[in-house]
C-alpha cells in the first residue's frame, strides 16, 4: 500500500479515535483534548500592520471557511478592567473581519463589567476570540469566569491571539513582559492553563527577538533557560496553530525551542503536523 494512502488511514482513525474519546491500547484512558469539539485558530496575531486579517497561510481562507453564516462574536478580554482598551481591540478585530465579508449579527465583549453573563455569553456564541495582553492577569480573569469549564460544551470556532493562545496550554509558559518580572522570585512564569493544547506558545517572534527586560535578553537568556526539559513553539506574526478534534498542525515560518536549543522548524507556506519528532 502507498504509504501516503496508508498515513491518510492512520489519520483518519486517530481522528475518530479522538473525537469518540476511544483508546484501544488502554479503554479506560481518554484524550482530555478530545473533549472539546470547536475549530481552534491559535495565533500570534490574526492582523498585519494596517489591520487587515492575514491572508499569508491560508489563515483568511481557512477562518472563512469555518465562519459560515451569521456570525455571533464573543471577544474575551485580557485586560478586564481596561474598558476602553479593549472595547477598542474588540472593535478592530470585528471590523478587520467584517470587511472579509462575514456576516456578524451579534457582536459581545466580555470583562469585568458583564462576567457574571460569561457562560451564558459563551453558549450564545459561535466565534469566541481571545485577546492578546498581559498573560497573567489574562490568566486570573479565565479563573473567575471558570472560562474553561464553559468550553466543554462549545462548538464553535475559537480564534486565540498572543496571550490568548499562551492561556490555552496544558501548562502555560508566562515568559516574563513587564519590568521587573524576570527578578520578581514571586513571578510564576509555569502554571496550570485551560488545556486546549499540549503545545506552549511563544508570539510575535521578530518583534521579541531581541527584547531586553530587566537587563537581560529575554529569549536568549531567559526562555533559553526556562527551556530545559521543555518545548516553545515559536510563531511570527502570521503563523497559526490549527486544531480540530485533537489534529495539530503548523501553518507558515515557526520555531522551536528546547533544552536551550533554538531551531527553524517550518517554513511560510508550509504546513508541519504535531507533535515535531
Amino acid at each position: 500500500m502507498n504509504n501516503y494512502i496508508l498515513y491518510k488511514i492512520l489519520l483518519f482513525y486517530d481522528l475518530i479515535a479522538q473525537k469518540y474519546c476511544f483508546n484501544l491500547k488502554n479503554p479506560n484512558k481518554c484524550n482530555t483534548f478530545a473533549t472539546y469539539m470547536f475549530t481552534l485558530f491559535l495565533t500570534s496575531s490574526p492582523c498585519g500592520h494596517d489591520g487587515a486579517i492575514f491572508e499569508k497561510n491560508g489563515f483568511r481562507d481557512e477562518l472563512l471557511r469555518q465562519l459560515k453564516g451569521e456570525v455571533r462574536g464573543l471577544y474575551i478580554t485580557s485586560s478586564p478592567d481596561d474598558f476602553y482598551g479593549s472595547e477598542c481591540a474588540s472593535n478592530g478585530l470585528r471590523q478587520a473581519i467584517e470587511e472579509c465579508g462575514v456576516q456578524i449579527v451579534q457582536w459581545t465583549l466580555l470583562d469585568r463589567r458583564n462576567i457574571i453573563e460569561a457562560h451564558s455569553l459563551v453558549r450564545e456564541a459561535n466565534l469566541i476570540i481571545l485577546g492578546g495582553g498581559h498573560v497573567p492577569t489574562q490568566h486570573k480573569f479565565f479563573l473567575e469566569m471558570s472560562l474553561r469549564d464553559a468550553l466543554h460544551a462549545y462548538e464553535g470556532v475559537l480564534l486565540t491571539i498572543s496571550a490568548g493562545s499562551m492561556n490555552c496550554a496544558d501548562e502555560v509558559y508566562s515568559i516574563p513582559e513587564l519590568p521587573g518580572e524576570i527578578r520578581n522570585p514571586e513571578y510564576k512564569r509555569f502554571f496550570p492553563g485551560m488545556g486546549l493544547t499540549n503545545i506552549q506558545i511563544l508570539p510575535h517572534y521578530y518583534e521579541w527577538k531581541d527584547f531586553v527586560l530587566d537587563g537581560m535578553k529575554v529569549y536568549n537568556e531567559v526562555a533559553a533557560k526556562d527551556s530545559m526539559g521543555k518545548r516553545f513553539y515559536i510563531f511570527p506574526d502570521g503563523t497559526y496553530l490549527y486544531s480540530m478534534y485533537g489534529y495539530e498542525e503548523i501553518r507558515g515560518e515557526a520555531f522551536l525551542m528546547e533544552n536551550g536549543i533554538f531551531r527553524k522548524i517550518c517554513e511560510d507556506d508550509q504546513r508541519v503536523l504535531l507533535p515535531i519528532i
